[in-house]
């Protein structure tokens, strides 16, 4: 089977989602079937894209790109790679789990309202994984933490304040370093009108960026992933948050 804008359907159906979610608010039930039927109709269209993918070839495959900010070298550009094809499907499998485990009875208050969140943060989360353009990246990035912040702080535990700001605060360091590395590889990518964002552009022309210039921007980039992942000793606040 093979459906043409598999990667824009992954990122539409859960936008879309949101609609009857919100529709339906004031009806319990149907607000747990509108998140079960989105999410599971997500992992189905994820698993057609993981069917599409021809294993061997090196390059980035089902790419679709359109003109987003062209006077900035910006474009809405997806694909995946051996790596995200995989990535991609195993999250549509845990959101699903998640959505049809919370209506199992976990979550009994804003039942809408965390359905939302969710919806967003599967959005983010594979937008994430297709994104080959460094701002579309940056901005998928950003959305994903929107919802985690609101689940944490609306319907997490006892501890739940606190944890959001742990969360708000580490994020937003990390998020802080990721802006300026893509900023400070937009701007040595090329002159005016000439500058791009777009991964398979960037390794093309690494040949362009000084050793140094790769030192710092690495540095940065290394320090982001570290807090966001997160790894030790940036991983304090994934306890607090996860509870």
């Amino acid at each position: 089977m093979t459906i043409d804008h598999v990667l824009t359907l992954l990122l539409v159906v859960p936008a879309v989602g949101i609609i009857p979610v919100l529709l339906f608010r004031g009806d319990t039930r149907a607000v747990k079937q509108a998140a079960i039927v989105v999410t599971f109709v997500e992992l189905l269209l994820s698993i057609v894209m993981l069917a599409q993918f021809k294993v061997g070839e090196a390059d980035f495959q089902l790419v679709e790109k359109a003109e987003w900010l062209p006077s900035l070298g910006i474009r809405y550009f997806v694909g995946v790679d051996g790596i995200s094809v995989l990535l991609v499907p195993m999250t549509t499998l845990l959101t699903f789990i998640s959505v049809l485990y919370s209506s199992g009875g976990a979550i009994k208050e804003r039942l809408a309202e965390f359905m939302t969140a969710f919806l967003l943060l599967e959005i983010g989360m594979v937008g994430v994984f297709v994104s080959l353009d460094l701002f579309l990246f940056y901005v998928m990035f950003e959305l994903m933490l929107v919802p985690m912040y609101l689940i944490i702080g609306i319907w997490g535990g006892p501890r739940r304040i606190y944890s959001t700001l742990k969360f708000v605060i580490f994020t937003l360091a990390g998020s802080l370093l990721m802006l300026v590395a893509i900023v400070a590889v937009w701007l040595a990518s090329g002159d005016e009108g000439s500058r791009t964002l777009s991964l398979p552009e960037l390794l093309a022309s690494r040949g362009r960026f000084s050793a140094e210039f790769q030192f710092w921007v690495f540095l940065a980039f290394g320090l982001a992933f570290a807090i966001k992942l997160p790894m030790v000793p940036f991983h304090t606040w994934l306890p607090d948050a996860h509870v």
